[in-house]
Parts: C-alpha cells; structure tokens; sequence
C-alpha cells in the first residue's frame, strides 16, 4: 500500500509547517487576487499583520481592505 504524501506550507504568521488543507491560501493573480498561506487562527492572522508577513511574501503592499476581509473569515469559521 502506498502512502500519500501530504503538502505541507508554510504559515506567514506563526511561521510552522502544516498540512495545505489547514491553512487559508491568499494569493496575488495577475487580475490582482492576492494569495498565501495563513492558519486559521487569530492567533497567526494578528501575527502576520503585525510582521507585515503577507506584504514580505508578496513583496508588494497589501490593503487594509483586504486585512479586514481576511479577519471576518476567520473570525466566521
């Protein structure tokens, strides 16, 4: 039996390794849709904020507007 090998990301707020399935992905497309990995916790969310984690990772600026959308989805499960 062959076992799967589960992907593993990087949360940009407390900074460990976890299973892709347990972190919100938040991504910049070309259409400006942003995208990165953060746990869904307020823990991480208050730390990548406070360490500008997600604007290092997408070296570019990331807008209040998207801060707050990302806070009412995990504060909304």
């Amino acid at each position: 039996m062959k076992v799967k090998k589960i992907p593993m990301r990087m949360c940009v707020g407390c900074k460990e390794l976890k299973p892709k399935k347990e972190l919100l992905r938040i991504v910049v497309l070309p259409t400006g849709v942003i995208e990165v990995y953060v746990c869904d916790s307020m823990d991480c969310f208050n730390k990548a904020y406070e360490n500008h984690g997600l604007e290092k990772s997408l070296k570019r600026p990331v807008s209040k507007d998207v801060y707050e959308a990302l806070k009412a989805q995990i504060e909304n499960g």
